[in-house]
This record gives structure tokens, sequence and C-alpha cells, in this order.
């Protein structure tokens, strides 16, 4: 958590949220391919390893407050999963904790899907994809 994402009532504000979620994804599947330099090899290196002309794309949040995420000075717990996996697109699953009294505060869900560049249209999971996946399902 950063000081600049404290809102006038003291907690973290909504939108900070979404970025925290975002940077949990990309801290356990890697940054989309051409996104920055290569860093730390993540978990699982699934969105840096889709190939050239593949954006993986942001189909839907979901994100339910179940308390207020108050402001301290050291990192969050985000817990991450993967949920559900389908013929094209998949979901991954987060909750957000308090770092000191390790309470849920938020439980949110992105559905992402992988996009051609050239056509626009969503493309099918690979097995090799799928089988990345199903590794951090729970």
């Amino acid at each position: 958590m950063r000081w600049g994402d404290m809102d006038a009532y003291g907690h973290i504000n909504n939108v900070q949220i979404v970025r925290m979620l975002e940077e949990a994804r990309v801290a356990a599947f890697g940054p989309p391919s051409g996104a920055g330099l290569p860093g730390a090899e993540p978990p699982a290196a699934l969105f840096n390893d889709v190939g050239p002309g593949v954006m993986t794309l942001v189909v839907e949040h979901k994100v339910r407050y179940v308390r207020t995420l108050e402001y301290r000075n050291i990192p969050a717990v985000v817990e991450i999963w993967v949920g559900a996996i389908k013929g094209a697109s998949f979901d991954l699953h987060y909750v957000i904790k308090d770092p000191v009294t390790r309470e849920d505060c938020v439980k949110a869900t992105t559905h992402l899907a992988f996009v051609s560049e050239a056509s626009s249209r969503v493309l099918r999971l690979t097995p090799e994809q799928k089988a990345k996946l199903e590794a951090y399902q729970a």
C-alpha cells in the first residue's frame, strides 16, 4: 500500500484496490508480452508467454468490499488463484487481507481472455495454457 492510495476517509481507495489486483495478477502470472523488459520469472509464466500478436485482456472485474482496508505502511496480503477455465477464457479469484489482522477486506474476480491483435477475435486456450492454469486452480 502506498500513502497516495488512501482516500479522505483513511482507507484504500476503490480505484487503488483494482490496481492492487492488477499487480497481484502480474506478480503471479507475468506481464503481458511486449510490456517492458523481462524481470523475475513469475510462479506461472502465462501472460508473458502467449506469443506475438496476442493480447491478454480483462473482460470483466467483480469486486466486493467486505470491510475497509485501512492504510498501513506494510504490504497488504493478496491471495490469488485460478477459478473457472473455459474454452477461450478463465477467471482469477482474489482475496485482499488486512496485513495485520488477516481479516478479509476485498473479494474479487477477474475474467480474462487472449485476443488476436490482428483480428480482435478471442482465441481458444491451448492445451498447454489450460495445463498451466489448472496447476493454480483451487
